[in-house]
């Protein structure tokens, strides 16, 4: 799980008293699935007092192949992905209260696009340099993994 979503799930579920972190987590992961998650689970090893979580939405595994994707295609896989995770995330807050905090200006919007851009300009910023440092034999690279 990615520290940003882990960071969510915290904040929305830390307020509440659970028996673990374990049991915190998987409610929050609860929480931000469209559907259940049928191999959530999670464990405390009785020596070591370490806490365990694991998931896995689908015992199966299949994506897109991006690279064969047109225009026309990527932008439509970016939509569902960005719409599915928008829809995991809007589970876990209160809509009336972040709609209040947001307002009705378009600064939130605005920022939202700001951020956006600038990711996608450091991404494509950084696979440029990645390319170059492959080029010029600085880093080694495999292709088709």
């Amino acid at each position: 799980m990615k520290e940003a979503e882990s960071e969510v799930l915290e904040t929305y579920v830390a307020k509440k008293d659970y028996a673990s972190h374990v049991q915190c987590r998987m409610v929050g992961q609860k929480l931000i699935q469209a559907a259940s998650d049928i191999f959530l689970a999670g464990i405390q090893d009785q020596m070591t007092g370490i806490q365990y979580y694991w998931r896995q939405f689908k015992d199966m595994k299949g994506s897109f192949d991006l690279d064969s994707l047109d225009k026309a295609g990527l932008e439509t896989y970016l939509r569902v992905c960005s719409l599915c995770m928008a829809r995991a995330h809007a589970r876990t807050g209160d809509a009336a209260c972040i709609s209040g905090y947001i307002g009705k200006i378009d600064a939130f919007c605005e920022a939202i696009t700001d951020f956006a851009i600038a990711y996608a300009e450091q991404t494509e910023s950084d696979y440029r340099a990645l390319k170059e440092a492959v080029k010029s034999c600085r880093i080694k690279a495999k292709k088709g993994l």
